[in-house]
């Protein structure tokens, strides 16, 4: 019922198309764990991909919306900086790392990358 925004259609076509995978863990009360999550519905956390010192995050706006979400991670993260679709640093690109995260502005269906630099 209603708007594909508010039947949660992505998440639903997600959900079908990359089903969770159970692993048997070697505890009973493992705690929850989450690499990633993103504040806003709108956005769609695309792919994370691994590259030496580095994560590249790619996200996009869904709802033809403009947005700011906020990104937040569990990695340790050094430094943060949009990038283009080549994974290359933009020239003004650096992002703050604040308490909540990383703050990121969408405009209808964006594409961002953001390079994310961690700490061994």
């Amino acid at each position: 019922a209603g708007s594909f925004q508010e039947a949660c259609v992505i998440q639903h076509a997600y959900n079908l198309n990359f089903p969770l995978h159970a692993v048997p863990a070697s505890c009973g009360q493992c705690p929850a764990w989450s690499a990633f999550s993103v504040s806003s519905p709108a956005v769609v956390l695309e792919t994370a991909e691994d590259r030496p010192e580095a994560v590249v995050v790619r996200l996009y706006e869904a709802h033809g919306s403009t947005v700011t979400a906020w990104l937040q991670t569990s990695l340790p993260v050094k430094e943060a900086m949009l990038c283009d679709l080549l994974e290359r640093p933009a020239a003004q690109g650096r992002l703050p790392l604040e308490q909540r995260g990383l703050r990121l502005s969408f405009t209808p269906f964006c594409v961002l990358s953001v390079l994310l630099v961690v700490s061994h």
